[in-house]
């Protein structure tokens, strides 16, 4: 069925972001994680720029943040590479991908909307939100 004919399903989703200093509260937006469950989509996906880290955080080793960020990616498509949280249910690593963290890459709130075609409005996000 054309996107157009279906119905607007809820979704869910966060951004991902590098934290590189939580004193100095700032970050860089680098991913979106979307869950659609009655279209049985999960999927995250990531951008980082690395100059823009850099000048945000020189010391930070933006090769480790990069393959961080690509195990999520796994995670989230439920690809073996990603470890053991990759095998769970898409709901679980869902919620998993967007848990609080205290880690150089965390997760925003979880935000919510409608959608008719998971994988557009995960483009449209990324684009509005990361690039």
């Amino acid at each position: 069925m054309p996107a157009s004919e279906r119905p607007s399903e809820p979704f869910a989703y966060a951004l991902l972001r590098v934290v590189p200093d939580a004193e100095r509260g700032e970050c860089l937006n680098v991913g979106v994680v979307l869950f659609c469950r009655r279209a049985k989509f999960l999927q995250a996906r990531t951008h980082l720029d690395t100059a823009r880290l850099c000048a945000l955080a020189p010391s930070i080793d933006a090769t480790a943040v990069a393959e961080h960020l690509a195990t999520l990616e796994r995670i989230a498509a439920g690809d073996p590479a990603g470890g053991p949280v990759a095998r769970q249910e898409p709901s679980e690593r869902f919620h998993w991908l967007v848990a609080p963290a205290s880690t150089v890459v965390q997760p925003s709130d979880v935000h919510t909307g409608l959608t008719d075609d998971p994988a557009a409005t995960l483009e449209r996000l990324m684009a509005r939100l990361v690039g």
